[in-house]
Formats: C-alpha cells, structure tokens, sequence
C-alpha cells in the first residue's frame, strides 16, 4: 500500500478513535506540502474541526500524534495552521526508488477494461495542414497517449472532411487553370498542389466578383452569380450523382492529398487507427432523423423540414433536416457518432475540435442523449483556443496560412542555428547533427504548443520556444542528454544499489519524491486530457534535476556506495524525463 493510502486510512481511524465519528476516504484531503515546510505529505484538517470541536492547529496535532504512532515510516509531523505536514522515513524513499521507479514499466497502468477513442486531425483535402491543424494533432496525440499509459484502449480516429463545395473549389480552378499539372511536374507535395489551386480559385472568384460590381450588379447577386462559383455548384452536384468524370478527378486529386498528408503525420509524429470519411459518411444520420421523429424527439414543420426544440435547455429550436430531404452537418454527425459507436463499442469519444464548435457539440450531444443513446454520456468535445503567431492571426483563402511543413522546417533551421551557436555538436556525424536538429526543432514545437491549457488561445512565438534555459521543450531534452552523457561517463549498466542504509540529503529525497509523482501526474492529465499537466512536471523534474547536479556530485562521490545510489537516481530521472516526453509525442537525444 502506497504510504498516501496508508495515512488516509490512519485519519479516518484517527478520527474514529479520538472524535467518534466515522468519515469516508473521499472527504480527505491529500496533496503534496510545499516546498517550503518540512514534510513531503499533507493532509488538509479543516473539514475535521467540526467534529473534534477545537482549532485546525490542535486537531492537526492530535491526528498527527495519532499517526506517527500507528505509521511506521512517519518519523515526525509539523502542523502549520490547517496543513498536517507529515515527514516520511528515508528509508521508504529509497524503497521507492529502488523497487518501483527504477522499473521499466514505471507509470504504466493496468488495462482498465475500458475503450476511448480520440478524434483528432479531421482535415479538409483541399489545402494542407496548418499551425491550428499542428495544435489539434499534437493535442489529439499526446491525449491519446496519455489514456493508453493509464490504462485505457485506445483508437486514435480521424474524420477526414473530403467532399463538398470547397473541394470542388480546388478541383474546378486545376481543371481550369491547371495544365494537367501533378505532384511529380511541379516538384509541390501533393496537399500544397491542390492547396495551390484553392487559392487560384478564390482569386478568379474575387475577379469576376469584381467585374460584375462594376457591370451594376449588387454584391450579392454578384457572390451569387460569379460563373467560378456556379460551376463549383455543378461539379457538386455531378459529384453526388456520381458523373464517373467528376469522381475520378475528385480521387486523383484526393490521393495526391493524403500523400501529402501522410508525409506531415509521419513528421509530426502522429498516427491512426481509423480513417473515417465524409464522403462515406454524409448521407448517414437519416435513419436517426426517423427514430427521432418516431419517438417524439425531432418535430416536422409545415414545409417538411425536421427540427429539434432545444429551447427548454437553453438553447433554441434546431434544424436536422432540410425540407427537400437533404442533411446538414449536425444530420451526418449524428450519424457518424452511431457509426463510430457501432464499430468500437467504446466507453468513451474525445472530439478534439476549436473553441468555434462549443455550441455544435453542445448540441450534437445533447440531441444523442434525448435519442436514448446510452453511450452519449462517454461523448466529450475538447475544445481548444486558436493558435497566433506573433505577427498576426492565420487566414488561410488568402494563401497566407502559417503552412505545417513551413513552420517545421523553420523550427528545425532554428534548432540548428542556436545549437551551432552554442558549440553542442562537437564529434556528431552529418546524419546525427541532421537527426539532432529535428528532434530539437519539433521538440521546441511540441513543447510550447502543449505546456498551455488546451482551452487557452496561445501566441506561438517560434524564436522564443527554443531557448536552452527557458521553460522549453530544449531545456528538458538538453537535461536528459546531460543525464545520459553522466551514465555513459561511469559506463551505468543498469541499477547498481541492492541496499541503501545511508540517509538521504535533502535534494536526493526532493527529487525521488518527484519522481514518485508521475503516476498521479498521468492519472490527472487523463482526468483532466490536458498535456499541459504533463509537460509541467517535467519541466519542473529537469529543473531540480539541474539543481541536484549542481550541488551534489555524482561521479566524483566520496562513497561508493553514494555514487552508485545517485547513478540509480540520475537513470530513473532521464526514464521519467523520456517517458513523460515520449506521452507528448517528444523525441529526447543521448547526447548534445
């Protein structure tokens, strides 16, 4: 038993024994005591006043007698008005060390039985990802890995968006005006190919936008009748009645796309278990209209239409059905829920999508629980803010979107600038100076996309993430490479300390009491799908690290058998540092 579980068993015994009443685990408070205190464990004895009738500070004291009578590895307890600040043997700290931490399965969980997926990417195949699109991968990632280290099975799913208007858009201007160009004639990935010509498109359209104002045309009549925008509209159409023509040209240019595609996600880091596709899925949710309608959830209006009356939840009435019969997209995502559901049978569904769909969420939930499905209550939209660059926000018809490829080549010119700067690459080959560079580029991108709350809208600033000093993604990879370079040094094999009966200083005891931490730390990241828990701890494990590097020697101990120990210590550090990177999909070097 964990020494945390054993103190909450010990208080509600305490409480018993000294006040007579009978608490549950859940109404105890246990966290970590501040760094300031003595002490590694607390316990909050506010909610306990009410049954011992005295202060915080005498029924903290009275608890804590109660104890460190009762727990042999309490050596001691301070009481710091309603904070019971308890002391743990170092002897319990060295056990942790050596016969938990130290293993290789450290932080992984059991399988909880329990099935999530994670959807997350969900691209448009009409232009290439973006920075907003690099936030949603990674955070979809590091979400989904986070679940699966605690135990739960996951599928990390991708819906991806490869019909409709603005695909036609693309199709239309490279027919037009694209002189049967391909990914191989023009050099171009094929995502940036196709991207290319979606910006071609709504540069004609603004043309001829232009020329009917000045024909005297309304803007709207002129929007309306553009002949670019009414031949996109035909294309669709053609596409829907499967003109063989139209439907070639939309699966060549599709799979120009996920090549490209493919070749970001390889980059990036990212993967998937399932590929979902709108143009599989977007006449589905039909048969959920009938059930609804059947039931009494939906109502028809006078002109055929369906709609749902939401205004009892605070929201308003809303439309599911066209009138001539026709989806709309909360239509096909009712029905693409109940797909997904029915292939995986999972517990629970993660959307990862922008803030700019709360209420499409909202709603799209809300409409699966009226219909009586039982898993919409495992449904969850984790929603996150946009992501800025420093000189402005990302449009992307205008052809100046923060491109993914773009950005990640920029990080890795800028890993490899700062890193020659400092003289780092002394003795690496080109292959591993080239391989350095991109694990400390990507790694900087990662990192500051992920240490934010993903409900946050951040402004990325490229220069600023790549600093070997600063709260970065460089900083802690530089620590681990430190790490490993100090193993190497004293040709570390593996764990060298059976008994440790020396006491411990104040810092080796700090940094196994971190180390101690990264279960709960996983466990409450998973709570909470928030990567940011994760990649604050590291960060704050390197930096204690460092100190402990600092002011304690390793290598050049007095005893052997404190070299050793600390040997141990710096492995199962660089361990946690690796694994809890590797959960934001972070890549760490050996040597730097």
């Amino acid at each position: 038993m964990a020494i945390e579980q054993k103190i909450i068993s010990n208080i509600i015994d305490a409480v018993g024994s000294l006040y007579s009443t009978k608490i549950e685990a859940d109404k105890i408070v246990i966290q970590e005591t501040r760094r300031e205190f003595e002490g590694q464990i607390t316990a909050v004895t506010f909610p306990f006043t009410k049954f011992s009738r005295k202060t915080p500070e005498q029924t903290g004291a009275e608890i804590g007698e109660y104890v460190k009578d009762h727990i042999d590895e309490v050596t001691d307890f301070n009481v710091i008005k309603g904070f019971l600040n308890f002391s743990i043997a170092d002897a319990y700290w060295t056990d942790r060390l050596l016969n938990t931490i130290i293993n290789s399965n450290y932080g992984q969980s059991e399988p909880r039985g329990k099935r999530v997926m994670v959807e997350y990417s969900s691209p448009n195949t009409n232009k290439p990802l973006h920075l907003g699109h690099v936030r949603n991968n990674l955070l979809g990632y590091s979400v989904a890995q986070i679940l699966s280290a605690n135990g739960y099975d996951v599928i990390k799913a991708n819906l991806v968006n490869d019909r409709g208007i603005h695909i036609c858009k693309s199709m239309l201007a490279w027919q037009q005006f694209g002189n049967n160009e391909t990914p191989e004639t023009s050099g171009l990935k094929g995502d940036h190919l196709v991207g290319k010509y979606y910006v071609v498109f709504d540069r004609e359209y603004k043309k001829q936008i232009a020329e009917l104002l000045v024909s005297g045309a309304t803007e709207e009549e002129a929007k309306k009748n553009a002949p670019v925008i009414k031949q996109a509209q035909e294309m669709l159409l053609k596409w829907e009645a499967n003109d063989p023509e139209v439907k070639e040209l939309w699966a060549r240019m599709n799979g120009w796309v996920y090549e490209g595609f493919g070749e970001t996600y390889k980059r990036l880091g990212v993967d998937f278990k399932k590929y979902y596709y709108e143009s599989d899925t977007y006449l589905l949710g039909k048969d959920i209209i009938d059930e609804g309608l059947a039931s009494g959830v939906f109502f028809r209006k006078e002109d055929g239409s369906v709609w749902i009356d939401l205004t009892a939840d605070g929201l308003d009435q809303k439309l599911v059905l066209r009138a001539d019969g026709t989806s709309v997209y909360i239509t096909q995502d009712l029905g693409t829920a109940q797909l997904k559901y029915d292939d995986f049978k999972m517990d629970e569904s993660i959307y990862v999508v922008g803030n700019e769909q709360d209420y499409h969420f909202k709603v799209l939930f809300l409409i699966l629980d009226k219909l009586g499905k039982s898993w919409a209550k495992g449904l969850f939209h984790l929603s996150y803010g946009m992501v800025d660059l420093p000189s402005g926000k990302m449009k992307s018809r205008e052809g100046t979107v923060v491109d993914a490829d773009d950005l990640m080549d920029e990080m890795i010119r800028t890993a490899k600038d700062r890193t020659e700067e400092l003289g780092k690459v002394e003795g690496f080959t080109e292959e591993e100076k080239a391989r350095l560079y991109e694990m400390i580029g990507l790694g900087a991108l990662k990192f500051f996309l992920l240490k934010v709350e993903p409900k946050k809208r951040l402004l990325f600033d490229p220069n600023e993430s790549i600093d070997f000093q600063g709260h970065t993604g460089p900083f802690i990879q530089y620590t681990h490479a430190r790490i490993r370079s100090v193993l190497s040094k004293a040709l570390y094999q593996g764990r060298l300390t059976q008994d440790y009966p020396q006491k411990l200083t104040a810092l080796e005891k700090e940094l196994i009491v971190d180390l101690a931490k990264y279960p709960e730390v996983i466990a409450a990241a998973a709570k909470e799908y928030s990567p940011a828990q994760i990649a604050n701890y590291v960060f704050e494990l390197a930096k204690l690290f460092n100190k402990f590097y600092h002011e304690e020697s390793i290598l050049k101990a007095d005893d052997a058998a404190v070299r050793n120990f600390r040997l141990d210590l710096a492995s199962a550090t660089a361990s946690v540092i690796s694994k809890s990177m590797g959960l934001l999909g972070i890549l760490v070097p050996d040597r730097m």
